[in-house]
């Protein structure tokens, strides 16, 4: 591997958040929570699969490609060469919580995840990120499409070296198209649109 972080190429292919199955299903489906309004806690990117996550002051989010710098956004990601909705994801700050007081007791303790272990773009908080797939929600001023939740896999426990497949179980976050781009911040609000 290089340092150097490749340039972008022409964009990887991808399946647009609400035409994946799971997004196609859902948007039809009336429910979900609401009345929530949750914020941005920390942004993460990595410019090549197996990389070391950086940690970012703000993203620039290309609608229909991900993250600028990021490896799904170039192309390079694990899972790159299977298209599917990955142009950013997020995992909720409460599900790494409940990791660190072993809740569930799924491992044989305690767990504690950094904001960059977890290889998910956005950390927030106060967001059902379950109830979002299918749904359209605001991040700042950046528009996103729930398109699947992401599940953990045998490879993430590879990298870091413990025991998270199960305790990551239905609460790995959620993978997502952008809509509408622009720029994301720590501190940006999360909120439903109609």
């Amino acid at each position: 591997m290089t340092d150097e972080a490749p340039t972008d190429g022409p964009a990887p292919k991808t399946i647009e958040a609400f035409a994946h199955p799971a997004g196609s299903i859902a948007v039809g489906v009336p429910g979900g929570a609401t009345g929530w309004r949750g914020t941005v806690l920390n942004i993460h990117i990595a410019p090549a699969a197996s990389y070391e996550m950086e940690e970012l002051t703000e993203a620039h989010c290309v609608a229909g490609r991900g993250i600028k710098g990021d490896r799904y956004y170039l192309g390079n990601g694990t899972y790159s060469p299977k298209p599917d909705t990955r142009e950013i994801s997020l995992i909720e700050q409460e599900a790494l919580d409940a990791m660190s007081r072993n809740d569930p007791p799924l491992q044989g303790g305690p767990i504690k995840l950094l904001p960059g272990d977890h290889r998910r773009n956005l950390t927030v908080r106060g967001v059902p990120l379950n109830h979002l797939v299918g749904r359209r929600f605001r991040v700042g001023d950046v528009i996103l499409r729930g398109g699947r939740l992401s599940f953990p896999c045998k490879y993430i426990e590879e990298l870091l070296g413990q025991p998270v497949y199960l305790p990551l179980y239905n609460r790995a976050g959620l993978n997502c198209g952008i809509e509408r781009g622009g720029v994301i911040r720590p501190g940006d609000v999360v909120e439903m649109l109609g």
